[in-house]
């Protein structure tokens, strides 16, 4: 059809970018040369940039299996869903700048609030891009392929339907207590990893 395209590159395309993106996370950590006479220390000293690691490299994980599981239903993608799968590849692209920005501030009084809530306004865009894509397909089942359940449909529909409003709790938090709000974000995609790896009903073989 004149309107519609194969999944097979769009998926391949997307799978590259979580790839650079959840690896250039790690080229954010390092310790300063100041820190070396007292490297324990020095090592110790960068635990915002490893929560922020942690952090963005499961949000990026547990995006790409609700992707995947998002995908490998689709037997082909409109228009809104090339537009809503570029735009969730520019905001996990953009990724690791907050991080970096959080790990920076967050020990910093005059800056990690303003940190901390662009980092969750980050993670709360793509939330919402990934659920309204899921949405967009759960909408127009002729994107489907034909043997995909109902029950299929739901379970895709729990896994990303919460988070958006989890992000706006923990964003909110962020005004009174910014350290407390970035442990927060580590805890939401955590708990995505196992709800979508234990969720047997959204599997597929």
């Amino acid at each position: 059809m004149g309107d519609r395209w194969g999944t097979g590159r769009l998926e391949a395309f997307s799978d590259g970018v979580f790839a650079i993106a959840i690896t250039l996370l790690v080229l954010e950590i390092g310790v300063p040369a100041r820190d070396f006479d007292n490297l324990w220390k020095g090592i110790a000293d960068q635990w915002p940039s490893y929560l922020g690691y942690a952090t963005s490299f499961l949000t990026v994980g547990a995006l790409w299996l609700a992707h995947h599981g998002i995908f490998r239903r689709l037997s082909s993608a409109d228009g809104v869903v090339m537009r809503l799968n570029l735009l969730l590849l520019m905001l996990v692209s953009f990724l690791p700048f907050p991080t970096k920005l959080v790990a920076e501030a967050i020990d910093l009084t005059s800056a990690e609030r303003a940190a901390v809530i662009f980092y969750g306004g980050v993670l709360l865009a793509i939330s919402s891009v990934i659920g309204a894509l899921w949405r967009h397909v759960a909408g127009h089942r002729e994107l489907l392929h034909p043997d995909v359940t109902d029950e299929e449909v739901s379970a895709l529909t729990r896994q990303t339907a919460p988070s958006p409003g989890f992000y706006i709790v923990v964003v909110l938090l962020a005004f009174l207590a910014p350290k407390v709000a970035a442990f927060g974000y580590l805890v939401i995609p955590l708990v995505g990893v196992f709800r979508i790896g234990g969720d047997h009903s959204a599997k597929r073989a």
